[in-house]
């Protein structure tokens, strides 16, 4: 019982991450509107998700954790998406729990 008090996370189940398909991005910027700490316009127009370090990540398919704080930020800046570009998955089974492809 210890170790679930001392945890920040509820659980393995509940960790997320979220990645953009910039084949998909409309360049609309909702989600840096939204998440600005978790997404941001690069100098293409296309949107991409952010480290914990607050870095670009470029690559495609590239993912970065979900903070808890901003889940619901997260949630509808894919919700919102004109281009449903944005995957909210499981981190434990790579499930798509928010998004296009999110049953």
């Amino acid at each position: 019982m210890t170790v679930q008090h001392e945890a920040p996370s509820t659980g393995a189940a509940e960790a997320l991450e979220v990645w953009i398909d910039q084949d998909l991005c409309t360049g609309d910027g909702i989600c840096a509107q939204y998440a600005p700490e978790v997404f941001e316009l690069d100098i293409d127009g296309l949107a991409y998700v952010k480290s914990a370090d607050d870095e670009l990540l470029q690559d495609a398919g590239a993912t970065t954790p979900v903070p808890l704080p901003l889940l619901q930020d997260v949630v509808d800046s894919a919700k919102e998406c004109p281009g449903d570009c944005i995957h909210v998955r499981r981190v434990a089974d790579k499930v798509e729990v928010y998004g296009p492809d999110a049953e």
